[in-house]
């Protein structure tokens, strides 16, 4: 199934507007496809939902439509992304079957994408397979981890590496140092020691100079 019909499928209940439905998925398909996004892209957006898909979920209309939105802006310069994001998607509920109390929920998970190192609730259980799904590119085969690195680097373009190296090294050395890095036992078990493996090269490859 193409992504537009996944997103339709997902919508048509909520907004029975089909031409507001194609508007905002043209909207999002522009965002996610502009020419600073390398990683944060369609691909990534796919990757989640095929992600959550998999897993039990409670209410898995609003963890799909987190996943559609949590990435609607992304300025690698800027620290508010993730609020004007969870803005966007609210912008886009606001005359939908969806109920405020969902409707705010859809805000609230894309907000704790902020900080991945943050304690999270951990009776959550949607929350936790967002969140894993997110970050589920860490735990990637070596050679996947090591182009979504230099896609992430891309579209820090406009930052020299003087600035991005110690940024970047203090990101990944957090989410090491995380007690817990993936919250659910099944991605845990499945990626937990490939991320490690992976963070852990990639600051050793800064700390060489670079990628």
């Amino acid at each position: 199934m193409t992504l537009a019909a996944r997103w339709h499928r997902l919508t048509a209940p909520l907004v029975p507007d089909a031409a507001r439905r194609e508007a905002a998925f043209q909207e999002l398909a522009a965002a996610y496809q502009a020419p600073t996004r390398h990683y944060h892209t369609l691909q990534h957006i796919e990757n989640l939902l095929n992600r959550v898909a998999a897993a039990d979920l409670q209410d898995p209309v609003v963890v799909q439509l987190a996943v559609w939105f949590h990435d609607a802006v992304y300025n690698a310069l800027k620290s508010d992304n993730e609020a004007r994001s969870a803005a966007q998607a609210l912008a886009f509920l606001q005359d939908s079957t969806l109920e405020p109390a969902r409707q705010q929920r859809v805000a609230f998970l894309i907000g704790r994408t902020a900080d991945h190192t943050q304690p999270q609730p951990p009776a959550d259980a949607d929350l936790l397979h967002f969140l894993d799904a997110d970050l589920s590119i860490l735990g990637a085969p070596e050679a996947d981890y090591w182009a979504y690195a230099r896609h992430v680097r891309q579209e820090y373009r406009r930052v020299p590496d003087l600035l991005y190296r110690p940024g970047r090294r203090k990101v990944l050395a957090k989410m090491l140092d995380a007690p817990v890095l993936y919250h659910t036992p099944a991605l845990r078990t499945e990626l937990d020691a490939a991320a490690r493996r992976n963070l852990a090269a990639e600051i050793a490859a800064w700390d060489r100079g670079g990628l």
